[in-house]
Formats: structure tokens, sequence, C-alpha cells
């Protein structure tokens, strides 16, 4: 038998702080009280599946704010030309995408027949009404300011929309950072009006050939073009296993959001944060 258990319980060490009636607690720590007592299901009599619904989002939207955290900290360490936190922060975002994209299996759990019973109770609650998930997007340089009517109702998550709205984008901080460092990033990128989405602008196609074909003289440049490539690789596999959940779930019945459900998911796929990154590929060995 082990040292220290005994009829299967292992005893508790001599050291091991038991009394926290003045001291803090790791449910004191993390305001477990407020956090488990945050889900409210709707249906009625209450769905044994709703649980699963409200904590599969709520933990996607705590997710969401580390994301915005440290995408925040990034475009701060490009513009302060730190490129190595930036890089370990873009690293950190990566290994979040997936967990998240791998949380869609706990949703799919969840069979057409078990959300009808209390899909109506959302109303018309939508994920498309996530400030954080539109902030990760506009961060990204997928910005459209249509979207602020959204939030109108809000104003701390318009506060948050319309902030990331009008900073410069990750991508806009490289193409900046690399103007910098001496690369012949045109001047009508570096004084483009950063509200707008990005679009794809072939001067820049070469400028990364240039980096791709030699990359040991661009180390730098190159590590940090094939992160943010990984970054959109993530960011499309979330959208792609969204899309199949919610096909699993509901077919093709319309969102709950007023949108056309699948469709709508779809047409996410077609939208692209780095053009350029994906287009040099083309370029690269002939």
């Amino acid at each position: 038998m082990s040292e220290g258990v005994e009829g299967n319980t292992r005893a508790i060490e001599g050291s091991v702080v038991t009394d926290f009636s003045d001291r803090m607690s790791y449910g004191g720590y993390l305001e477990l009280d407020t956090l488990l007592a945050a889900q409210h299901p709707l249906s009625s009599p209450e769905h044994h599946d709703e649980l699963l619904f409200i904590i599969q989002h709520q933990t996607t939207e705590l997710w969401l704010k580390l994301v915005l955290h440290e995408l925040a900290a990034a475009c701060r360490f490009l513009r302060e030309d730190q490129l190595a936190p930036a890089l370990k922060c873009i690293a950190r975002v990566k290994h979040i995408q997936r967990t998240l994209t791998e949380q869609w299996s706990v949703l799919a759990t969840l069979t057409p027949a078990e959300y009808a019973q209390f899909r109506g109770v959302l109303g018309n609650a939508s994920g498309f009404q996530s400030a954080q998930y539109r902030a990760v997007e506009f961060t990204l340089g997928n910005k459209n300011a249509g979207m602020l009517r959204v939030f109108s109702a809000d104003p701390a998550a318009l506060e948050l929309v319309r902030a990331t709205l009008e900073a410069p984008s990750l991508y806009d901080e490289f193409l900046r950072r690399l103007s910098r460092a001496g690369y012949p990033i045109p001047a009508t990128i570096l004084e483009r009006d950063v509200t707008q989405a990005w679009t794809f602008t072939p001067e820049l196609v070469p400028i990364f050939a240039s980096i791709y074909a030699d990359p040991q003289a661009h180390w730098a440049a190159y590590e940090t073009c094939e992160e943010l490539v990984d970054l959109e690789d993530n960011f499309q596999l979330w959208r792609f296993r969204h899309l199949k959940t919610v096909d699993r779930i509901i077919g093709f019945k319309k969102g709950t959001g007023g949108s056309s459900g699948v469709p709508f998911l779809q047409k996410a796929l077609e939208l692209t944060f780095f053009p350029e990154l994906f287009a040099v590929r083309t370029e690269i060995g002939q």
C-alpha cells in the first residue's frame, strides 16, 4: 500500500491550509460564487440540455476575452518593435483557437430533437451578437462598420467593437513594422483608413515573395508571416466546425438572430485576414 494512503483515502498533510475564515481561497480568488451562478436556463420545465448550451457559449466568451487580451498585447508589442513577445502572444492565441475548435464537439452531442425543445426560449439571441467575437474579427482585419448598429443598445459592447474598428489591425501593425525594418511597404498601405476591411493588395506579394525566397536572411519577417498564416488557418477551421455543428443540429433552419443560418456561415468561409500571405504561395518556386 502506498505511504500515506489508508483504506483508499489519502491523508491530508499537516501543512495543507484548511481554515479560510480570514484567508483568500480558491473560490474567492476566482469569484466562483458569481461565475457558477451565472447559468439561468429559461425553459420551463427546465430542459436537461439547456445548461450545456449556456455553458458552451459562456466558456467561449471567456476564451474570446483572453484572445482579445493577447491580440491587443501583440499589436502593442509590434508597435514597439518587440517581436519576440508579440509572437509569444500569437502562439498563445493559437492554442486557445485549438481549444475553441475542439469545444464544438461538446455542443455537437446536442441532438436536433433535444435542441428543438428549448430553442424557442432563445428569442432573437444569437452568437452573431457576440461583441467579443466581432472585436476579434476586427482586430484581425475583417472590419465592417455596419455591425456597430447591432450593439447600439449595449454601450459597453458598442465601445469595445468601435475601438477595434478604429484601431489598426494586427496585420496593419505587422506591415508598419516591416516598413520600419526597411521593407518597401507602399505609403498608401501605411496611411490607409484602418476602419475599412482589409482587401487584397497585389503590391505586397513581391515583398513577401522576397522574404520567402530567402528565409534565413529575413527570418523575423518570415517567422511572423507563418504565425499569421497559422492564425488564419485556425480561425477558418473554427468557422468550418461552427458551420458543421449548426448543420448537424438545425440543418438549414434560419438562425435565431434572423440570419439564413448555414448559408450565412458558409459565406464567412470566404472572408480572409491575410490574403497576400496565401497568394505568395503561388509565386514560390516559379
